[in-house]
């Protein structure tokens, strides 16, 4: 596959390496159907550029290095990447949950992220449970002061709502999506009622129905061992994992009941209607080559 022609995917930035993991050796690796290489100048600064089939490469591409990953774009994007305000918060512990491939679109990773029907069935006993079934209703919105797709009012019961904790409750969750492949979880801090713990699962598309994912995690948690932590994230992305890659189609659709949703869907709607809203066609069933 070539390099996409979807200006409004090209101009996002996106996270394509694990910073610690960047040195001086030049690692291979591709976006948006396009291969690119990034390594470490003398500097220590991260750099990334574009590698063609006959071997020369393109101009320097702009990277930046935030949230434990090396960022870069290959458009010309309109605004710089989004915070996270916990990031800034010196007593959380950042929690990198490695990379993870799929074969599917990012933004039905990004949908499957949002979707919390199916934490009964797919991530029972912890997640989710029987007859806990029912997605209460709440509040999804295209946010237009920042560009963002919020859900908030979220609630749902969870047998395990952290790695610290052993009992169920009710929790309160809210959902954000920063940019069409970043989607972010806030839930109430077990350890501390006051605070809300971080969540965010970086994308990077390779093809349209190939990309990557590593979730973050900024916790207030002073008592897990980080193995621990790192087993109960991952336990959760190898089970999506297994929904997502056999979702079908692979790409999203975005055409009007191409899939029929239901009151539960209501953040998915809302991101389609937003996706459809920015021109965004790479990972969609409306193609982008």
């Amino acid at each position: 596959m070539a390099k996409t022609t979807d200006q409004a995917a090209l101009n996002e930035w996106y996270a394509v390496e694990t910073a610690a993991d960047l040195t001086a050796r030049p690692v291979r690796t591709r976006l948006l159907g396009q291969d690119i290489e990034l390594y470490r100048n003398e500097a220590g600064e991260p750099v990334v550029r574009e590698l063609f089939a006959d071997g020369a490469y393109g101009l320097p591409r702009p990277a930046q290095e935030k949230y434990g990953c090396i960022w870069t774009t290959l458009g010309t994007p309109n605004k710089d990447i989004f915070e996270i305000a916990e990031a800034a918060e010196s007593d959380r512990r950042f929690v990198p949950c490695g990379w993870v491939k799929m074969r599917a679109s990012g933004l039905r990773v990004v949908e499957n992220f949002l979707d919390m029907a199916h934490f009964p069935f797919v991530h029972t006993d912890i997640l989710g449970s029987e007859p806990h079934t029912e997605v209460p209703a709440y509040l999804s919105e295209i946010r237009r002061d920042v560009d963002e797709v919020w859900a908030t009012n979220c609630t749902f019961f969870q047998p395990r709502i952290a790695a610290t904790e052993s009992e169920g409750a009710f929790v309160h969750l809210t959902y954000r999506v920063p940019t069409p492949f970043v989607v972010m979880l806030y839930r109430v801090c077990p350890t501390a009622p006051d605070r809300l713990d971080a969540i965010a699962l970086f994308i990077q598309p390779i093809e349209e129905d190939l990309c990557r994912a590593q979730p973050v995690m900024y916790l207030v948690d002073r008592e897990s061992s980080h193995t621990s932590l790192l087993r109960f994230e991952q336990v959760i992305f190898l089970q999506d994992r297994i929904i997502v890659e056999n979702q079908r189609p692979l790409l999203l659709p975005l055409e009007p009941r191409a899939e029929i949703p239901t009151r539960a869907d209501s953040s998915s709607i809302a991101y389609r209607r937003w996706l459809k809203e920015k021109g965004v066609r790479f990972g969609t069933t409306a193609g982008a080559a």
